[in-house]
């Protein structure tokens, strides 16, 4: 197996033990992303629509770096701190894709890392 560590400068860094994304076998895992605004250690926590579009920034960031667009995105994963912030973060996230939405699941957790509301992870398929 040949996987490539893929981080860029334009996503926060990794707070734990983790990369940003691995590319392995064509395809680009992308690590969960929350609002943390790139070079800081703020957190987007104004509104959720903010915070949503601050999460699909970081993760276009990564998708740029690895010469990728949201168009190649087979599966997200959403998870919510409260399901009612749903239809807002759907409408944020719909504004980032085209056409050929991926498949995607959207799930109410009890907690997110420093206290956030969202956090978005993907799969990305090279070909």
């Amino acid at each position: 197996m040949n996987k490539m560590i893929i981080n860029s400068q334009h996503a926060p860094a990794p707070i734990g033990p983790y990369n940003q994304a691995i590319e392995v076998n064509g395809f680009l895992f992308v690590s969960g992303q929350i609002a943390l605004i790139p070079g800081t250690n703020d957190i987007a926590l104004e509104s959720i629509e903010i915070e949503t579009k601050q999460v699909m920034n970081n993760l276009q960031a990564i998708l740029i770096e690895a010469d990728l667009s949201f168009e190649h995105v087979v599966k997200t994963s959403i998870f919510l701190s409260d399901m009612n912030h749903f239809a807002t973060v759907n409408t944020v996230y719909a504004n980032y894709f085209t056409s050929n939405y991926p498949a995607r699941e959207t799930i109410q957790v009890a907690g997110l890392p420093r206290g956030v509301n969202v956090e978005i992870s993907m799969i990305v398929a090279k070909g």
